[in-house]
C-alpha cells in the first residue's frame, strides 16, 4: 500500500529575503515528495518563517501560529527565521510549537519531518549566532514576473538598534557561477526581472568560514548580470548609502537592463541620531548620493527607509530629519516606529521617546511619504514607460511596474499578461495608481521594447 503524501504549508514573515529562502525550501520540500498547500488550509505541517525586525513582527508570528493551530490541532508547527534564531527557548514553549530550527539548520528542514512525527516534546536546533559562516543559495520563483534572489547575507555592521547581525552572523556571499546559474534556471521558468536582494547587498564578495577578502565586488557582479541574455530587468534592493559608490550610480545610468530605482536607508537626517545609531555616514554624504543619481537619472525612483522616535530623538532632531527629507529629491518613504529589541545597544540607551510622540511622528513622516509619491508619479504624466505587466485579473484591471517603479493599471488584457509593454502615463487615479495607455494593436505576439535611455 502506498503511504500518503503528507501536506505542508508555509508562511513568510518580514523581508524579501524571507521570501526567497521561503520559496527555495519550498521547493526542496516538493522534491523531496510532500504537497505544498496555502496557509489557510489543512496541512500535516505548518512552517512559519519568522522576523524580529521589531515587536509586531513577533506579535504577527503568534497569530500565524494560532493560525495554524485552529486550521489543524494535529499538525506539527516548525518555526525557522530570525526571530527562532533569536529566542529559540522562548519559542518552544509556546503551545502548539514542535521544532525550532536556527540558522544553520534551517535549510536542512526536510531532515526533521519524520522525526518529529514521533517527537513528544518540542525539538530546538539552533546555534551561536557566531558559528553561522556558510552561505546558501536562495531565489524566489513563486511570481512568474519577478523574482527576488539572495546574493548576500549576514552583516558586518554594529547598529546600536539592529538584531540582524545577532539573526543571521557575519557578512557572506554567494559564489559568482552559483549566482549566474541561479539566474539560468529562473530564466527558464519565465521570469523578466529579477530583484537583487541579500542583508548588506553593497558588502558583496566577502566568503564563507570568516573569509573576509573581497573576491568581488558589487559593480563587478552587476557589470556581469548587465550581459546575460535570459532576463530583461535588474533592479537592486536595499543598498547602504556609503556602499553606494559613484562608479555603481554611473554604471546603472547607462545600463540597458540595470533599471533607476535605488532604495536607500536613511534612517534619521539628523547627525547627533545617526552617530547615536553607529551609521557609518552623515546626512552630508547621503544628500550628494541622492543628488549624484539625480543628476544622471532625473526620472529614477527613490526610496528611503527612516526610523521615528529612536532614544534620544528630541523635537528639533526629529525636525531636522523632517526638513532634510522634505528638501530632498526622493520618491517615497518607508517609515519605521522604533521598537526596543533585546541585546541591542539601544535598548541601554536613556531618553526614551513617549509612544504617542512616536506615533505622531510616523503619521507625519508618512504623509509626506504620500505627497512625495504624488509629486514623482506627477512628473512622470505623458511620459512613455516600460511595463513589466503582472498576470491578475483585478476587477477588469492588469497592473505593473515601470522600470522606475510606478505603479500602472490599464483595462484587463491577457496578453499583456508577464509581457513587457511600452505604455503613455496617462493620469493617476482615485487610488493614486498611474492610468496607461498602450497605443499599439496588442496581438497574441506581443513586440518586446528594447530599452533605450532611462
Amino acid at each position: 500500500m502506498e503511504s500518503v503524501q503528507k501536506k505542508v504549508a508555509l508562511s513568510t514573515l518580514g523581508c524579501k529575503l524571507n521570501f526567497t529562502e521561503t520559496s527555495t525550501i519550498s521547493r526542496s520540500l516538493s522534491k523531496n515528495g510532500y504537497i505544498l498547500t496555502p496557509f489557510n488550509t489543512k496541512a500535516d505541517f505548518y512552517i512559519i518563517n519568522t522576523c524580529s525586525v521589531t515587536e509586531n513582527a513577533d506579535k504577527k508570528f503568534r497569530s500565524f501560529l494560532n493560525k495554524a493551530k485552529k486550521l489543524n490541532p494535529k499538525a506539527k508547527n516548525i518555526v525557522i527565521g530570525c526571530y527562532a534564531q533569536l529566542k529559540p527557548e522562548e519559542i518552544s514553549k509556546i503551545p502548539g510549537v514542535h521544532l525550532v530550527l536556527g540558522a544553520n539548520e534551517k535549510f536542512n528542514i526536510v531532515n526533521y519531518l519524520d522525526t518529529l512525527e514521533v517527537a513528544s516534546n518540542p525539538i530546538i536546533h539552533s546555534c551561536n549566532i557566531n558559528e553561522v559562516n556558510l552561505y546558501e543559495s536562495s531565489y524566489s520563483i513563486d511570481d512568474r514576473t519577478r523574482s527576488f534572489l539572495k546574493i548576500q547575507d549576514g552583516c558586518d555592521y554594529k547598529c546600536s538598534y539592529c538584531t540582524i547581525p545577532l539573526a543571521r552572523g557575519v557578512s557572506r556571499s554567494d559564489k559568482l557561477i552559483n549566482i549566474f546559474n541561479n539566474v539560468k534556471s529562473i530564466s527558464q521558468n519565465g521570469v523578466k526581472e529579477i530583484v537583487l536582494t541579500g542583508v548588506n547587498i553593497g558588502d558583496f564578495g566577502k566568503g564563507e568560514f570568516g573569509d573576509k577578502k573581497h573576491k568581488h565586488t558589487f559593480l563587478e557582479l552587476i557589470k556581469a548580470l548587465d550581459q546575460f541574455d535570459g532576463i530583461n530587468r535588474f533592479r537592486v534592493s536595499s543598498i547602504e548609502p556609503n556602499l553606494l559608490k559613484n562608479e555603481i550610480i554611473d554604471f546603472i545610468s547607462n545600463s540597458q537592463k540595470f533599471v533607476p530605482h535605488f532604495h536607500i536607508p536613511l534612517q534619521s537626517g539628523s547627525d547627533k541620531i545617526l552617530g547615536l545609531m553607529r551609521r557609518r555616514y552623515q546626512k552630508e554624504l547621503y544628500r550628494n548620493k541622492i543628488n549624484s543619481i539625480k543628476s544622471k537619472m532625473k526620472n529614477a525612483c527613490i526610496g528611503v527607509d527612516v526610523i521615528v522616535g529612536f532614544p534620544g530623538e528630541t523635537e528639533d532632531d526629529f525636525l531636522e530629519t523632517y526638513n532634510f527629507l522634505l528638501n530632498l529629491n526622493i520618491s517615497y518613504l518607508h517609515v519605521f516606529t522604533y521598537s526596543e529589541r533585546d541585546n541591542t545597544e539601544s535598548s541601554k540607551m536613556d531618553n526614551n521617546v513617549p509612544i504617542q510622540v512616536k506615533a505622531r511622528r510616523s503619521k507625519m513622516l508618512r504623509a509626506l511619504s504620500e505627497k512625495k509619491k504624488r509629486i514623482f508619479y506627477e512628473s512622470q504624466i505623458n511620459k512613455i514607460k516600460y511595463v513589466l505587466f503582472e498576470t491578475e485579473n483585478k476587477s477588469g484591471y492588469i497592473y505593473g511596474f515601470t522600470e522606475n517603479y510606478i505603479k500602472v493599471k490599464i483595462p484587463w488584457n491577457p496578453y499583456l499578461c508577464n509581457q513587457i509593454i511600452k505604455v503613455k502615463l496617462i493620469e493617476i487615479d482615485e487610488e493614486g495608481f498611474m492610468k496607461g495607455k498602450i497605443k499599439e494593436k496588442i496581438k497574441e505576439t506581443v513586440e518586446l521594447y528594447s530599452y533605450s535611455n532611462w
